[in-house]
């Protein structure tokens, strides 16, 4: 095994947001050395890496630069230049996860294609090269509404995704590349992660569940164990499994599910980084995603993804009415709570719905776990000055 630790072994992580950041507690653990490359001066990565390059993740020669100068490059978002990585690699660069992993799930498109061509389940879809295709699929009558409308590309934290219940729903809509999924009637909307080494070797989480905010379409809870029949759990991790197998990705791997109130399992998409799913696990798990990722790409054995605790996580995002310096009020109350930590991001402005930070609950009990986080949700505010 190569000497990571406490040697001039450089680890490289395209964008340097909050993921970065908890990723970057994991390599101060270890001892590794890291470059980070983000587009603001103010990433939050900016403190914690060993050497911070400001510049864009979608230029060509910027990437292309930055990855020449590392032994091995990861990244922590997905948009970034898929054709430097695919350079560097045929240079002979180690990336992971691998450019043609990026480029099967950097597109929602290319991603729901590659599901249907792999025989993974996953609602009906069609894809539509512009907004005005949708538009005359819609005058033809072959697509009823309701239906979910999602960007092929730019979409995050419920950006970029819209249930289209009238054709006057369509006319704020990007006029860019899309897909017309099935509304799907679920019972649960479910994560897992999977952990796969350079060697093959796999890991999977424990399922989890998540809450959402009906007006933002993004993550309010995440509950670990989810609260649901083992088969259906069993079922989850079989399918998630059979997705990391079939993007043969390294690294992580966070594969969002519906469960169908017949408890199908579908899968809605994926990220392959670290994802908002799996933050419990610095407080919960056994080995948290941030450490198993840096694990899996560095082909060092896999760490056990057993929960020590149940867990659960809630997002601290702006308050709606408050853009400015960030303030976090009412932060010492929760502190006084049993089993809770809060994460601050690092981000110096908040706006409405931007994610600042997360908190995670734990305790022996998820029922008591899932009550102190409503509290710390009603409690703690992220305002402005």
């Amino acid at each position: 095994m190569a000497n990571y630790f406490s040697s001039n072994f450089t680890l490289g992580i395209l964008g340097g947001g909050q993921l970065g950041k908890m990723m970057l507690y994991e390599t101060r653990k270890f001892d590794i050395k890291t470059h980070v490359l983000d587009p603001s001066a103010e990433a939050p990565c900016r403190i914690a890496c060993d050497y911070f390059e400001q510049g864009d993740l979608m230029n060509f020669d910027t990437v292309y630069a930055f990855g020449k100068k590392v032994d091995v490059l990861t990244f922590e978002i997905e948009n970034v230049n898929v054709d430097a990585l695919k350079k560097l690699e045929a240079e002979g660069k180690k990336v992971y996860p691998s450019s043609e992993t990026l480029k099967n799930i950097q597109n929602k498109g290319t991603q729901k294609q590659f599901y249907k061509e792999h025989k993974i389940p996953t609602s009906p879809f069609v894809l539509f090269q512009d907004k005005n295709k949708l538009n005359e699929a819609i005058v033809r009558k072959e697509l009823h509404f309701p239906f979910v409308w999602k960007s092929c590309t730019g979409g995050y934290d419920g950006k970029g995704v819209s249930i289209i219940k009238t054709a006057e729903d369509i006319i704020p809509l990007p006029a860019g590349e899309c897909i017309a999924e099935k509304l799907i009637p679920f019972k649960n909307e479910l994560a897992v992660i999977v952990a796969r080494n350079v060697k093959g070797e796999v890991a999977t989480y424990p399922v989890v569940e998540m809450e959402f905010h009906p007006e933002a379409n993004q993550v309010e809870y995440v509950i670990c164990p989810a609260r649901i029949d083992e088969t259906v759990a069993k079922k989850a991790q079989t399918i998630a499994t059979q997705v990391s197998e079939a993007f043969k990705h390294v690294g992580l791997l966070a594969v969002e599910l519906f469960q169908t109130h017949e408890d199908e399992i579908l899968v809605n998409e994926v990220a392959p980084r670290p994802h908002n799913s799996g933050h419990h696990t610095i407080e919960s798990s056994y080995t948290n995603q941030f450490e198993q990722h840096i694990r899996a790409i560095l082909d060092i054995p896999l760490g056990k993804t057993d929960s020590k605790v149940g867990g659960i996580m809630v997002n601290l995002v702006g308050a709606e009415g408050y853009t400015g310096p960030v303030v976090y009020k009412n932060i010492e109350t929760i502190m006084a709570m049993a089993g809770v930590t809060p994460h601050i991001y690092g981000k110096k402005e908040t706006r409405p719905f931007r994610k600042m930070g997360h908190v995670t609950i734990v305790n022996e009990d998820i029922a008591e776990a899932r009550k102190i986080a409503e509290a710390v949700k009603k409690t703690i505010q992220v305002i402005s000055k």
